[in-house]
């Protein structure tokens, strides 16, 4: 059987869904978290700001910034807690196929030049949302969580 296991780079971080994010702040600090990047995805509604642990794992949360956000729907049903987990991968269009010839449900399709993504859908993935994504950049958006909390950086992958 075919695997995602030739395709996956690394896995890269569990994301959370919140009202807000400056409300997680507490829970990161006492994890011993330390700010690594974070941006307005204005296009998409909703603030980002990602974390890294003491083993340099990542934390992601985010947070609806209007009503109309898909992630505002998604707190409104479901309440904060853990939204996807993220796995880095070399070739977004074979592990589409991958998943595909398994019987995954793939949704969410989208390629840039910056930033190109895929869901697995929880339906069919025990109940998770798995994002496998692939980017080519090495740099960060943001110097610091008081720009990104302030809106002061657009993410516009």
């Amino acid at each position: 059987m075919d695997s995602l296991r030739h395709l996956v780079e690394r896995f890269d971080h569990v994301a959370y869904a919140v009202e807000r994010i400056e409300d997680a702040l507490p829970t990161l600090d006492l994890m011993g978290a330390s700010f690594y990047d974070g941006a307005d995805h204005v296009r998409n509604e909703f603030r980002w700001a990602q974390f890294k642990l003491p083993d340099g794992s990542k934390l992601e949360y985010l947070a609806p910034l209007t009503e109309t956000s898909f992630l505002r729907r998604y707190l409104d049903t479901r309440g904060p807690g853990m939204h996807h987990v993220t796995l880095k991968v070399t070739d977004l269009k074979a592990a589409a196929d991958v998943c595909e010839a398994q019987g995954f449900m793939v949704t969410g399709y989208s390629e840039s030049e910056m930033w190109s993504e895929l869901f697995i859908h929880p339906k069919s993935a025990n109940g998770a949302l798995i994002q496998l994504a692939m980017w080519d950049y090495t740099h960060t958006l943001a110097d610091t969580l008081e720009s990104v909390l302030a809106g002061s950086v657009i993410d516009d992958t």
